[in-house]
């Protein structure tokens, strides 16, 4: 049991060229999330990003969805974090996941990068790798080669829907997410995948 989250973080790119796009998936989370709670985002140039706060399981929580491209997340995310001294265990970075089908959603604690550019950007700029990740599965490409233009890569619809409905079941899973009761979330989100 941890002190649970005080800072969620949804990654893409901004601009509404990017909005549909697979690499997107933590944008389109925060737009469900902000839906649930009521809550709305606001620009914050100092925070490189849409900041705002939001109320879950009774706890205040502060919501960011960086306004720089996927490769510079850190930066809001580390100017955010240090401003409000929340500590990287204290954090969820949302975001897509090749290495998980369309439809599935699995929440992880630490950990490296795995290629990820958002990540790869956030480690660093925290200093930890020690924050918590809820993976939205988009799928992989089948080649390293074919990744870069697949994720900017708006989905069909039926894997647009798969996605949505991970993120749903992850949406009625954020209380306990942020509480901190990440082993059942992890037990019940592993058997949800749903298939096509």
């Amino acid at each position: 049991m941890s002190e649970g989250i005080q800072l969620i973080a949804g990654l893409g790119n901004p601009g509404p060229q990017y909005s549909e796009t697979r690499h997107n998936a933590g944008f389109r989370f925060m737009d469900a999330l902000l839906h649930h709670c009521g809550s709305q985002l606001r620009a914050e140039s100092r925070f490189d990003g849409e900041v705002g706060k939001a109320r879950i399981a009774n706890r205040d929580v502060w919501l960011i969805r960086p306004t720089t491209f996927m490769n510079l997340s850190g930066d809001g995310v580390g100017k955010l974090a240090r401003f409000y001294k929340v500590a990287p265990e204290n954090i969820l970075v949302v975001h897509d996941e090749l290495d998980l089908p369309p439809g599935a959603v699995r929440l992880k604690i630490g950990g490296g990068h795995g290629g990820h550019n958002g990540l790869r950007d956030i480690v660093p700029k925290l200093g930890s790798k020690d924050f918590i990740r809820l993976r939205v599965g988009i799928g992989h490409p089948g080649s390293a080669s074919q990744v870069t233009s697949y994720v900017l890569k708006k989905a069909p619809p039926a894997e647009q829907r798969l996605v949505e409905d991970a993120i749903d079941a992850a949406i009625a899973e954020i209380d306990d997410i942020v509480c901190g009761d990440y082993q059942p979330v992890m037990n019940r989100l592993h058997t949800h995948t749903v298939h096509s």
